[in-house]
């Protein structure tokens, strides 16, 4: 979108900036077009556009009139490897890829809070950076560490960031303190065994039923090795073996993800896991090799920017329509890296339009209620001021208040 910012309404821009960037979606670690037009729009705006050799990500400062401290708002920018379903005059116009997951909103809804920012700097008292990341859906790397490790956010006091959620209804909030999304890690599964006549069983070492034993001891292992109030899910996405019907299979790999909403737990499985392999291995008579690869953190929010979210939200949507008693979910965020290193808080915005919900995340149906959009943006500008104020927003700690 090149056609000039300045002067919209906050409803038109980010309707447009989201539609644009949803016609135009581009894959983790591919953002080049969303990155050149998110410059395109802060350089309209008046402000810098920071960007990085490494990767596609941008940066934005928006420096107030008054000296304070420096918070930041966090959008992410990928699209998803999904076949867009709904026809609708904006679809995707990049086959197979699509905003499944409305990073799209999230980018018009940053921009927008920029454009309220940019029109309110002399009353500012600090610097507003706006971070645009790449390859939030890159687990288990993930663009964060990429921002992290640029130095952008090394004097950053408090970082926030929103997620749409098609599970609440359109311009609702749902915040908590300390977990409110889980940890992510992925692991791979290797099975040996060895190849023999399908006649002759006795003389090979069958993957297919050694990896059936596997699956059934993990799920053993979530439901009674792992204590129930500790949550945690164990899935095996894919799995592959075997080579023709009358073959023992002589290898299976079996892929999956480990979600837990806590960092003791999320230790624990890895090593239950590489034993109850060995054992299955050893009476088998087969070998295995396990992979198993870290991910996201839990999404903690600290309890200071928390109160200061809710304290905004009240005020931009209503306190009726803001939720504190929500259940954590085992989706994970890229998000929770900066947590990791930076106060901080990350909520949920309601995008179902009365009476009706959008269809879930990650799927190729998904399409959230624009009314939503200006709310975002102005939650998010509401969030930065009130942090900059002082209002609670950079201090606090990782647990539950």
């Amino acid at each position: 979108m090149r056609d000039n910012i300045l002067g919209k309404s906050l409803e038109s821009l980010v309707t447009e900036l989201r539609r644009d960037f949803h016609r135009h979606p581009e894959l983790s670690g591919e953002e080049k077009r969303t990155a050149a037009v998110i410059a395109d729009c802060l350089r309209q705006l008046g402000i810098a556009a920071e960007t990085f050799g490494t990767h596609h990500g941008v940066g934005g400062v928006i420096t107030g009139g008054k000296p304070g401290p420096t918070v930041a708002l966090r959008a992410d920018m990928d699209a998803l490897p999904i076949q867009e379903e709904p026809d609708a005059p904006y679809r995707s116009l990049t086959p197979g890829v699509m905003h499944a997951c409305g990073h799209d909103a999230h980018m018009a809804m940053l921009l927008g809070a920029a454009a309220l920012l940019v029109r309110n700097r002399e009353s500012l008292a600090g610097t507003v950076k706006l971070v645009f990341q790449p390859a939030e859906e890159a687990n288990p790397v993930g663009g964060a560490q990429l921002i992290l490790r640029e130095g952008f956010l090394d004097d950053a006091a408090a970082i926030f960031g929103l997620h749409v959620w098609p599970d609440l209804p359109t311009g609702h909030v749902g915040v908590k303190p300390g977990a409110l999304m889980a940890a992510s890690d992925r692991f791979t599964v290797r099975i040996m065994g060895k190849g023999a006549h399908a006649g002759q069983p006795h003389q090979g070492v069958d993957a297919i039923t050694v990896g059936a034993a596997v699956i059934n001891s993990f799920s053993h292992l979530i439901s009674r090795q792992t204590n129930p109030v500790d949550t945690a899910t164990l899935s095996i996405g894919s799995i592959h073996g075997g080579e023709r019907y009358n073959v023992i299979a002589r290898e299976v790999v079996m892929e999956g993800t480990i979600r837990t909403l806590d960092e003791a737990t999320r230790r624990e499985i890895p090593a239950q896991m590489k034993k109850l392999l060995a054992g299955i291995a050893q009476a088998y008579g087969a070998t295995f090799a396990l992979d198993h690869q870290p991910g996201y953190p839990v999404l903690n929010n600290w309890s200071g920017p928390t109160r200061t979210v809710i304290d905004a939200a009240c005020r931009v949507a209503g306190k009726e329509q803001v939720h504190t008693d929500v259940k954590p979910e085992l989706g994970a965020e890229d998000f929770a890296n900066y947590l990791t290193r930076i106060p901080g808080a990350f909520f949920w915005l309601g995008c179902s339009a009365a009476g009706e919900k959008a269809a879930a995340l990650h799927n190729s149906g998904f399409c959230l209620d624009e009314a939503a959009l200006p709310v975002g943006a102005k939650l998010l500008y509401q969030i930065a001021v009130d942090a900059l104020a002082g209002c609670r927003g950079a201090g606090g700690d990782g647990s539950a208040a």
